[in-house]
């Protein structure tokens, strides 16, 4: 048995919460890492470099923050938790999700987000080449998305 399905959806919105949290604290470890590596020297990087790191890091940033004041305010309106909560138990989203790649495409499109990131920083051949598989995999993942959703 699923220990996940017996939990009340309150008790899976406040562990989504911290999880949230715990993002934030990994990404500001992270940019202390890449700092004390010497990553990021503008004199080395792209402007396509530069570009990338910025939106992939900073919105990220800004996605997570989005994500835990939607989740606070969620847990004061009981409405939205239930409607949240239906979303996503509805048979045909997860359907449309499993289909496209399900978890396993979404930690594929995260790891590669934090290599296109981490090689902008550092190289600018293996940026070039972990920004073609992230856009390769996330128009793959569009594709799988859109034609099944299509087929139905």
């Amino acid at each position: 048995m699923k220990p996940w399905i017996d939990r009340p959806f309150s008790q899976v919105i406040r562990l989504r919460i911290r999880v949230l949290w715990a993002m934030i604290a990994l990404m500001l470890v992270y940019m202390v890492a890449v700092v004390e590596l010497g990553g990021g020297d503008s004199r080395r990087m792209t402007d396509l470099a530069q570009l990338a790191y910025r939106v992939i890091f900073f919105g990220g940033l800004i996605y997570i923050l989005a994500r835990l004041a939607r989740y606070k305010k969620m847990l004061r309106d009981r409405l939205r938790m239930q409607e949240q909560r239906l979303w996503e138990q509805d048979e045909r989203n997860r359907y449309l999700h499993d289909k496209s790649g399900g978890v396993v495409m979404d930690a594929l499109l995260i790891g590669l987000l934090f290599l296109t990131c981490t090689c902008a920083l550092f190289d600018t051949g293996a940026f070039y080449a972990a920004l073609a598989a992230l856009a390769l995999a996330g128009a793959l993942k569009l594709a799988a998305y859109w034609w099944i959703r299509r087929m139905e």
